[in-house]
């Protein structure tokens, strides 16, 4: 039986994108020359294949002459890359704890990912690895990651971290400059693994943007998705129809059932199986990509309530307020009120 084929998350892959901008390339564009779809960088629920995001990698080191465009993700960091999963690391009360939440939740921003955390009595070791499928994954990939959570840190504390060391499990470049730049420590090349060697004393300091009852909330929120993600696959399908029709009003389930070649009863029957009824994964789907919208501070709040498929923005509000226990606007504030400031 062929084993299922491993994605990655369309925040995630967004995220990558704005780092090719940095080089002045048009991830859309890398897209369509790779013969891929390139509407599914605008379905922020679609998952795209570890081995086109592959390709995705060479074609940018290829285009733009950068070996080390991977470390562009520095430069890109925001928490609506990956959804939840980021919103829960900026409410946890501190770094090791909130990269224990990034850990526990990573297959939902990549199936290839495979971070894992060592504490020792001094130290607490982030270390990476990303998978490949039919072609091995690019280093660029893994490289990004790590770039990505050392800029997270510093974003989150406000404060210049350096690690104590960062290894790369890869020969040493002729040009280190990029990596000295940006790690700013020691670096070993030809190590093990790709990791990040941070202080504990660090990694256990309280955070300013802690809110444990925030956390807890998206930890069931995450916590859920990832249950469906992994055993629910009709319900996932779903859902990622439903993520596309919702812009243009709330859908009925015939157009849902229709968008995926079966019958209203069939579809019905069907998650019903996986424990779920249209109606309560409607509601769900709304609740998710709102977190999502709210973490776009360039969305008003209407064109979220018309984006979820509410004819009126007001049952929009008290929709949100149901769920969270308060009203969307606060809710952005609380959240994302480092965001605003850092732009």
């Amino acid at each position: 039986m062929d084993r299922a084929i491993r994605t990655t998350s369309a925040g995630w892959v967004s995220a990558i994108g704005h780092a090719l901008a940095v080089d002045g390339l048009d991830i859309a564009a890398i897209f369509r020359e790779l013969g891929l779809d390139a509407e599914v960088l605008t379905d922020p629920d679609a998952r795209i294949s570890q081995d086109s995001m592959t390709r995705v990698w060479q074609l940018a080191v290829e285009r733009s002459g950068n070996s080390a465009i991977g470390l562009n993700m520095a430069r890109v960091v925001r928490p609506g890359h990956f959804s939840v999963v980021g919103y829960s690391l900026m409410s946890s009360r501190t770094l090791r704890e909130g990269f224990g939440r990034v850990v526990r939740y990573q297959r939902l921003i990549g199936e290839s990912a495979d971070m894992v955390m060592q504490i020792e009595p001094d130290t607490c070791r982030l270390q990476f690895a990303i998978h490949g499928d039919r072609l091995p994954a690019a280093r660029q990939s893994v490289e990004a990651a790590m770039a990505y959570a050392l800029a997270f840190c510093r974003w989150m504390t406000a404060e210049p971290i350096v690690p104590l060391k960062a290894t790369f499990a890869r020969p040493e470049p002729q040009d280190t400059t990029p990596y000295r730049a940006l790690f700013d420590c020691p670096l070993e090349f030809d190590a093990p693994s790709y990791s990040l060697l941070m202080s504990r004393q660090l990694m256990e300091a309280p955070l300013a943007t802690a809110n444990d009852s925030l956390a807890k909330l998206h930890d069931r929120f995450a916590g859920d998705f990832l249950a469906r993600f992994e055993s629910d696959p009709v319900t996932h399908q779903t859902r990622q129809v439903l993520c596309r029709l919702l812009p243009q009003g709330e859908p009925k389930r015939q157009t849902v059932a229709s968008a995926m070649n079966m019958s209203t009863r069939t579809l019905q029957r069907r998650l019903q199986e996986e424990g779920v009824s249209f109606q309560q994964l409607l509601e769900r789907t709304r609740r998710e990509l709102a977190l999502q919208y709210l973490g776009q501070p360039q969305l008003t709040l209407f064109e979220i309530a018309c984006m979820l498929g509410f004819a009126d923005p007001s049952n929009f509000f008290r929709a949100f307020k149901r769920w969270f226990g308060l009203p969307p606007g606060q809710y952005r504030e609380q959240v994302l009120q480092d965001q605003s400031e850092e732009e």
